[in-house]
């Protein structure tokens, strides 16, 4: 929750850097806090990361993505905000090393991931097949519900990347309460392996995602 937290907190700061402290008139920074609520993150520590964010002496960071495959063909994808470049690259590329797999150039898994805008909410009473029908002009592409940790049922929207701030418009006009608003990769294909191979595989995907600098790590390993 810890990691969680700071992963927040950095897009907190990023969003305000990008277009100021108002939830109101920065929709990215109403997207930032409206997931930290979905994870409970606390009001005073949502409050002090925007207050810290507007002040001069904060620290910028640079958004970067590194690609790269685990072991077993697998496709690692790895998106970074960080203070230090050189810093985080060589942790990213030390990680890749030690658990067999190799960093490749940005751009190289373009096939393999698309960028899309992922919405989701409880879907309640509501008709799905109505919504779905009521969100197309808005860019739906797919929906759908998946169970969530504890097993209650989650409904999914998935868009194109450019149309995420449209869709999140619609809902809100909606009066739908969305629980996280996100721009994720999807994987276009997946790589098949066992449960020993996916042992190997997930090491490296737990070492990434414990790194200070790492937002968000994807890959197309099959269920």
């Amino acid at each position: 929750m810890a990691v969680q937290f700071t992963r927040l907190g950095k897009e907190i700061v990023m969003a305000v850097k990008a277009g100021g402290g108002d939830p109101n008139t920065n929709s990215r920074l109403r997207t930032a806090v409206q997931n930290a609520k979905a994870v409970n993150m606390p009001k005073d520590r949502v409050e002090a990361a925007i207050k810290r964010a507007s002040s001069r002496d904060e620290k910028d960071y640079d958004e970067l993505v590194y690609e790269g495959y685990a072991q077993h063909g697998v496709a690692i994808l790895v998106e970074t905000a960080t203070d230090n470049t050189n810093r985080t690259v060589a942790n990213v590329r030390s990680y890749f090393t030690k658990y067999g797999g190799t960093l490749g150039k940005t751009g190289s898994l373009d096939f393999v991931f698309a960028r899309k805008s992922v919405f989701r909410f409880d879907p309640g009473e509501r008709d799905l097949e109505e919504l779905e029908f009521e969100l197309i002009d808005a860019g739906l592409e797919d929906l759908f519900v998946e169970a969530d940790e504890e097993g209650n049922d989650v409904a999914v929207i998935h868009t194109a990347f450019e149309d995420f701030g449209k869709m999140q418009k619609t809902l809100e006009e909606m009066g739908i309460e969305v629980k996280s608003a996100k721009l994720e990769r999807i994987p276009l294909s997946t790589t098949a392996v066992t449960e020993e191979q996916a042992v190997d595989v997930l090491k490296i995907v737990d070492r990434l995602e414990e790194d200070d600098d790492v937002q968000a790590v994807y890959h197309n390993m099959a269920e």
